[in-house]
């Protein structure tokens, strides 16, 4: 079992898995502050001065009373609620992603294109049978 373990870990595959998460994780961490720290302030800023973190939709009052400011201050007071404007921004960074994947796929499949586009360089074999063919043409012609 160990065996059978250790020739699935040491696969290629399997590493490439390894890394694309390490990478992807890295990459959705970025993509989560340049959400939440860049593109939604300008956004919330043109809507009037809305923090999309903070929208949310009471379903029951905590052990303090609201109304509740903020998010946090509702969850500090042990209120239900349905933190919509957190899915709003967690669809933004989805989008940002897949856009992302997208370009970095159509790249890929356009440089297999360009791979299986270019004509292979002969070989030596191929080259001395040329220069074989080329050698008896002239020596017919003449």
């Amino acid at each position: 079992m160990f065996k059978e373990f250790k020739d699935f870990a040491a696969k290629g595959s399997v590493v490439d898995m390894a890394v694309g998460i390490i990478i992807g994780a890295a990459f959705g961490g970025i993509i989560t502050v340049l959400v939440d720290g860049v593109i939604m302030p300008p956004v919330g800023l043109l809507l009037g001065g809305v923090d999309f973190a903070d929208m949310f939709m009471l379903l029951k009052e905590g052990t303090v009373p609201g109304p509740y400011e903020t998010l946090a201050a509702a969850q500090e007071a042990g209120a239900v609620v349905i933190s919509w404007g957190a899915l709003i921004n967690t669809i933004i960074s989805f989008l940002i992603v897949a856009f992302c994947v997208f370009l970095l796929i159509k790249q890929v499949n356009k440089m297999k294109t360009a791979e299986e586009e270019a004509p292979a360089e002969p070989g030596a074999e191929e080259v001395l049978l040329g220069e074989i063919r080329d050698l008896l043409k002239s020596q017919a012609a003449g």
